[in-house]
């Protein structure tokens, strides 16, 4: 008998204002930064404030005001 796994991605509470308010003042987003906007993105659980606060983001590197770097983190 097989048994299917799901995955689902929960975010911490505060999560994604931190990550705004990181790459605000960093103007970077890094690799880990990506991939918190990706489970971001693929939560259903967003309510419509952080949808709009994941397009800003998103917005921002699409108009070269917020630059990808490839660092792991802020801190390294």
């Amino acid at each position: 008998m097989e048994r299917s796994t799901i995955a689902t991605i929960e975010l911490l509470p505060s999560a994604l204002s931190e990550l705004f308010a990181d790459v605000s003042l960093s103007r970077e987003v890094t690799i880990a930064d990506s991939y918190g906007l990706l489970a971001a993105i693929l939560s259903d659980t967003l309510s419509e404030e952080e949808r709009q606060c994941v397009d800003r983001l998103l917005r921002a590197v699409r108009g070269r005001r917020v630059h990808k770097v490839n660092k792991l983190s802020a801190l390294s």
